[in-house]
């Protein structure tokens, strides 16, 4: 055997080896899923989920169940990393993943994919932002911010916010349901609110209703009416998706009564009714 056959040889039992691995490992990743989530959660995250997850005892038994299990998935595969000297807790850990997991019902089992680490700071944290104005003029301030979602790898989330955010469930506003529903939007590309949906047809009925409310919700901020939405919905129609879920979440009964078509379409997508909680 030449030494041309034997490195050929190699190369092909090499190949052969990744092919395999490629092949192997969705099924790793699933079976390793499906056993954390066949675990009975631990009775100290469960107390941690029922005291700061406001909506908890409203979901029905099998739901509680599927959620304790999505936590556990998650906690196994996100890294939490504290900023500027805070110190992450099981308490956090476990609070972001029970609320982050809300939006994984409705089949959705990649678990954000894209995402690796949660960046938590105390407070709200300052950021360098560049804008630019007027196609010419390039403007750079500093910018106070509560959470962020990357595209790529991290998501960052103020404490300080979570903890109010908790304390006042129904008010509309919620950081974490805010950054994870930009992952979902994120999981292919840039955001743009749409995030995958699971069937081509339904992507036409997506852009027909999301626009509509868009619009219309730009139209009253600029009128200046009170909305259900919350204003910052109409900077641009990833921010609206983001923030509709946050009403969708925690204002479920005046999001239907004021946008109906709207509510059914996330309805769908999340495969959930707050309407009953």
């Amino acid at each position: 055997m030449t030494s041309a056959q034997f490195f050929a040889i190699i190369f092909s039992v090499v190949v052969s080896v990744i092919a395999i691995a490629i092949l192997i490992y969705p099924l790793w990743v699933k079976w390793q899923r499906d056993r954390l989530m066949a675990k009975p959660v631990p009775r100290h995250w469960l107390n941690i989920i029922e005291s700061n997850l406001a909506i908890y005892h409203s979901l029905e038994i099998h739901q509680q169940k599927q959620l304790q299990g999505y936590v556990q998935v998650f906690l196994k595969e996100k890294q939490f990393i504290g900023c500027m000297g805070l110190q992450v807790t099981e308490e956090m850990r476990v609070t972001i993943a029970a609320i982050a997991c809300l939006l994984l019902f409705g089949d959705r089992k990649t678990y954000f994919p894209n995402l690796r680490s949660i960046l938590i700071y105390p407070h709200a944290y300052i950021v360098n932002e560049i804008v630019m104005r007027d196609h010419y003029i390039v403007e750079e301030r500093l910018v106070a911010r509560l959470g962020e979602s990357w595209t790529q790898d991290q998501i960052i989330l103020s404490w300080e916010q979570i903890q109010q955010d908790l304390r006042n469930w129904q008010d509309g506003h919620n950081v974490i349901l805010h950054e994870f529903a930009h992952q979902h939007d994120q999981e292919y590309g840039r955001a743009e609110g749409v995030p995958i949906l699971p069937r081509t047809l339904d992507y036409a009925l997506w852009a027909k209703v999301m626009t509509t409310d868009y619009l219309q919700l730009c139209d009253q901020v600029e009128r200046q009416h009170k909305t259900i939405i919350d204003s910052y919905g109409a900077t641009n129609p990833a921010e609206f998706f983001a923030v509709v879920t946050e009403t969708f979440f925690e204002k479920p009964k005046q999001l239907y009564q004021h946008h109906s078509s709207l509510y059914e379409l996330l309805q769908r997508y999340y495969q959930l009714d707050p309407r009953q909680w």
